[in-house]
């Protein structure tokens, strides 16, 4: 069984990894004109996809991706680069003409699944930084109840950034049409910042990785 100094350790290694205040405006940014019934469902669903990617990775760890022949610097490369193209659309609003052509219907289905898959689930909360986290702290709890405590710890930082998540819907009531506008691309250009460090990292991961490979 872990110790408390582990599960606090973890708790707070998760929490600062996964960033919830950091989220919060994304999430708006992200959710431009949506409903509050909306976002929740944007929420709910993407952190529930969120915590089984962490969960899975705190089971099996590191083995994952060594089965898929993925390292960690080619996810963070990848997150990046579609993270990037996501602020290309939020700066240029792009995302916001395409939501206008869209009928209600659509919206609600397919435009609601898609953002909680995809960039909020992953890589925005379960990200490369959550993943690399998860895994290492998987390797310092090996047993099964080990584990299985740090799958509560999971869950409890994705608890505590669901109820950030949806607390930032209030803040939308403040901004209006011209606040949105100014977040939305304010918040791109942080994205797209964001990414590119996602890019960086994963560049320099692989490249150590050939340097380190014998030839």
């Amino acid at each position: 069984m872990a110790s408390a100094d582990q599960l606090i350790n973890a708790f707070t290694t998760l929490l600062v990894t996964i960033d919830p205040p950091g989220l919060a405006p994304l999430f708006l940014g992200l959710t431009v004109g949506m409903s509050r019934p909306e976002r929740k469902q944007v929420a709910l669903r993407g952190i529930t996809i969120a915590f089984i990617i962490l969960a899975v990775f705190a089971l099996f760890g590191s083995g994952v991706l060594g089965v898929l022949g993925i390292s960690i610097g080619a996810f963070r490369l990848a997150g990046g680069l579609l993270l990037f193209w996501i602020a290309f659309e939020m700066v240029f609003e792009r995302r916001q003409d395409r939501k206008e052509k869209t009928t209600e219907v659509a919206i609600t289905k397919d435009h609601i699944e898609n953002i909680a898959v995809f960039p909020l689930a992953l890589p925005l909360i379960a990200g490369p930084g959550a993943i690399s986290a998860t895994i290492l702290l998987g390797g310092t709890l090996p047993s099964t109840v080990e584990r299985a405590q740090l799958i509560g710890v999971i869950a409890g930082c994705l608890l505590i950034t669901l109820v950030v998540l949806f607390l930032a819907d209030r803040l939308d009531r403040f901004l209006g049409v011209t606040g949105r506008a100014i977040l939305t691309r304010l918040l791109g250009v942080i994205l797209a910042a964001l990414a590119a460090q996602f890019v960086v990292d994963g560049a320099k991961s692989a490249l150590n990785l050939i340097s380190a490979t014998p030839t």
